[in-house]
């Protein structure tokens, strides 16, 4: 049986394989609704910490960098000034890709429970879809809690579990299960990574049980917000001042 760094590190060697069609996957998977997902989180993100300076904003488990493009455009819509941006992964495969599409921002190798930040450092800590793929949780949890500056917010967009009991659940449980692992397969060529992510949100957490997490790190829960027939979940909490 694997130990929970080999299972880590196997998922971070899945992520490296499929990093040059990841976003077109993406893309094509969600028909492009993700886009409005993450517009959603920064907005709202923004409007709940409410300050026209910030000094950090730092996007764990970037990716290909994808929620930082949205960070900058809402921040220059809102008049927010932000002194830096920061994407962290521990996947080389997709920070190779980020630093190619995103110029204003700096990324770093590192894992979300081993953040590269200094304690009280930054002003929003996102993470899009990759909590659920972080073996270690609770401990990242309380390394974004030590990294946030007092009044500072986590941002978590993510597949949670969902019991899904009517007829439209079952649709949408289908295309997950089924649908999902054939297109992402065929565009990534890589069927197994496409499998691993509706295995991977059935033994995930439901909202609940992430927002209680949250909390027993010492956040406190400001918003949640679920999208797309349940597909997707927004969770803001927030560091008390």
């Amino acid at each position: 049986m694997e130990n929970r760094t080999e299972k880590q590190d196997k998922i971070v060697g899945m992520f490296d394989e499929i990093a040059s069609t990841y976003d077109l996957a993406n893309r094509v998977l969600t028909m492009g609704i993700d886009q409005k997902w993450r517009r959603t989180a920064c907005e709202k993100a923004y409007n709940i910490l409410n300050q026209k300076e910030l000094t950090q904003i730092t996007d764990v488990a970037c990716g290909t960098g994808d929620l930082l493009l949205f960070w900058e455009k809402y921040a220059l819509k809102k008049s927010i000034k932000v002194q830096k941006f920061v994407g962290v992964d521990p996947s080389t495969g997709m920070l190779d890709v980020a630093r190619k599409k995103v110029k204003f921002a700096e990324f770093l190798e590192g894992k979300a429970q081993a953040l590269p930040v200094e304690d009280n450092a930054t002003d929003i800590i996102s993470i899009s879809y990759g909590i659920r793929n972080v073996v270690d949780r609770v401990e990242a949890l309380h390394e974004f809690y030590r990294a946030l500056k007092p009044g500072g917010i986590v941002v978590i967009l993510e597949f949670t579990k969902q019991d899904r009991t009517s007829f439209i659940d079952k649709i949408v449980d289908f295309g997950m299960k089924s649908v999902l692992p054939r297109i992402g397969g065929l565009i990534s060529k890589n069927y197994a990574a496409y499998k691993y992510l509706p295995d991977s949100i059935e033994e995930f957490l439901t909202t609940e049980m992430l927002a209680k997490e949250l909390e027993s790190v010492g956040l406190e829960m400001k918003f949640t917000k679920s999208f797309t027939l349940g597909i997707s979940t927004l969770l803001i909490a927030q560091k008390p001042l």
